[in-house]
């Protein structure tokens, strides 16, 4: 499971983009969306990367992954 943290989520929207652009990835994908929390839950065969690559394309970049 990834997590990523997308602060330009505001709206439903959002949620929608952000999801068809995972999916368009991988069909197969489980996406999970905290819009209060701005947090994107994903199980997929699909790389952290290219996720990542695909959602800033789509204008929803990922915040940085925090040290820990």
């Amino acid at each position: 499971m990834m997590e990523f943290r997308i602060d330009d989520m505001s709206c439903g929207h959002c949620v929608g983009m952000v999801t068809r652009t995972i999916k368009a990835l991988d069909p197969q994908a489980t996406v999970d969306i905290d819009l209060a929390k701005k947090t994107v839950k994903v199980e997929s065969r699909a790389d952290r990367a290219g996720l990542s690559e695909a959602l800033a394309e789509a204008g929803y970049p990922p915040a940085p992954a925090e040290p820990g």
